[in-house]
């Protein structure tokens, strides 16, 4: 029976509270990713893909899949919160942990703002007394007051809007299928997912790289590795469980709705500017109530579930990278009283809301902040997946061939080719934020604040290797009160 790694063992303290159990962890990733992610962005992905909505999400589907059999990988072998950051960090070296870190940045710190944009731009056009900015305001506050509460206060809440989510995606699907036995389809039944006159290999995967804004979330739960009462086996699980969840309802929903969008023609020369696409298409299916049930259960999924998720995620990342004196000391703090990190969850919410206000004064708000989201997590999950190459086949010899490098590659291969394709704006500004990474890492080296993990020493020959048992990192005090 082989002993679970413990968090001492690294070099830290257990001050998170560990409260979460297995369906915690499930319903986490789930509201994370949103089970009804696609409404709000079904126009770009139907555009972009040529039709073939169904195929970009079943392909991002098994993308993500790679990518969730390498987090479960990684979080068997570093237990702790952080994501790819400790990830990278301890499976390759202190510095790739800290770019790798610094890359997801773009994911976990701006999509708060991203998910409060979207909401609050919804539910101002049916409450238009409060402008977009009026409801942002109110979106974050009400976030910050609930995680600050503590973990199992997010994890109640998000169950409860779980349920609300499925409930209106069962409403749609019901109305949907219904509307097609009737004969209001547009397309053929196999159109969804392949179409000769459109396809082509560029653009599916072009439609690929925004179609995994919906799946972006199930990596959120190895940010809880430090509150889980699970053992690291089912936490791994749980991600790849809600990725598999998640995927089959989001191919499932697209599908029909594929099938039932009334202006096919005009969606795919002119795209959906406005984001109401679906809301358009419900209308056609089953009248306005319909239209009006998906836009506000979207607006409220985005903008209160999905960015509750995200801001307790984030607000843990900032942690990680800050207990390891590689973020300012501050947001390490822990609440007494509730077990959160208190300082760095009110450091999210002052950061969305500050580019959340700003996006509301730009027309590309939306598709600027969406691009800079994506690109930084794939980037990131391509750490990931040469992390587990590295500490697994080159470090440890595993001949677990399929796990530790045959997945790995293959979902490095899929990312690649995904990041290749996605917008030359989102392409440009990733790498703009990347080279600052550098700066910051150079910067580091020349005042003698070199990245370091508490419990490795870093040699000239193998960097980032496990410290021998009773001594301490090469910092001598990270990860320590």
């Amino acid at each position: 029976m082989t002993t679970e790694p413990s968090l001492e063992q690294f070099g830290y303290r257990q001050e998170l509270r560990r409260s979460l159990s297995f369906t915690d962890l499930l319903v986490y990733g789930l509201i994370f990713m949103v089970p009804i992610a696609p409404f709000g962005i079904f126009g770009g992905v139907f555009q972009a893909s040529g039709g073939m909505v169904a195929l970009a999400y079943a392909i991002g589907m098994v993308a993500m899949a790679f990518t969730a059999l390498s987090y479960a990988q990684m979080a068997r072998a570093f237990p702790m919160a952080g994501s790819v950051y400790t990830y990278a960090g301890r499976g390759i070296a202190a510095p790739v942990g800290f770019l790798a870190g610094w890359v997801i940045l773009l994911d976990y710190v701006l999509v708060p703002a991203l998910l409060y944009l979207i909401a609050s731009a919804a539910m101002a056009s049916f409450v238009p007394a409060i402008p977009v900015w009026g409801w942002l305001i109110v979106f974050v506050v009400l976030n910050t007051v609930v995680n600050y509460t503590g973990i199992q206060m997010t994890a109640r809440i998000t169950k409860i809007m779980l349920i609300g989510e499925l409930i209106v995606l069962a409403i749609f699907m019901v109305v949907g299928v219904v509307a097609l036995a009737q004969g209001k389809a547009q397309a053929g039944a196999l159109s969804p997912l392949f179409d000769s006159s459109t396809f082509s290999w560029s653009l599916v995967f072009g439609a690929v790289s925004i179609a995994v804004l919906s799946f972006l979330g199930f990596d959120g739960i190895s940010m809880m590795a430090e509150e889980s009462r699970e053992d690291t086996r089912r936490l791994g699980r749980s991600m790849v469980a809600a990725l598999g969840l998640a995927g089959v309802l989001f191919i499932a929903q697209t599908w029909v709705a594929a099938l039932l969008a009334p202006n096919r023609a005009d969606l795919l020369t002119t795209g959906d500017p406005a984001g109401t696409a679906f809301y358009d298409m419900a209308e056609f299916a089953g009248g306005h109530w319909l239209s009006v049930l998906t836009a506000v259960a979207t607006a409220i999924a985005w903008g209160f579930a999905n960015s509750l998720v995200a801001q307790a995620a984030t607000s843990r990342l900032l942690f990680a990278m800050a207990r390891d004196r590689q973020l300012p000391s501050f947001l390490a703090r822990i609440d007494p009283r509730h077990r959160v990190p208190v300082n760095a969850t009110l450091v999210v919410a002052a950061i969305s809301l500050v580019v959340g206000l700003y996006l509301t004064t730009r027309d590309d708000g939306i598709t600027l902040i969406s691009g800079l989201v994506n690109f930084g997590a794939m980037t990131a999950f391509l750490a990931l997946h040469v992390s587990v190459v590295v500490h697994y086949v080159v470090r440890q010899g595993s001949r677990d061939l399929w796990r530790h490098l045959v997945a790995p590659v293959l979902g490095f291969a899929i990312l690649l080719y995904v990041v290749i394709n996605a917008s030359i704006a989102a392409q440009t500004l990733g790498v703009v934020w990347f080279v600052v990474g550098l700066v910051v890492l150079g910067v580091s080296y020349a005042t003698g604040r070199r990245p370091t993990l508490a419990g490795l020493v870093d040699t000239p020959d193998t960097p980032g290797t496990p410290a021998a048992p009773g001594t301490s990192a090469t910092s001598g005090t990270a990860g320590k009160p």
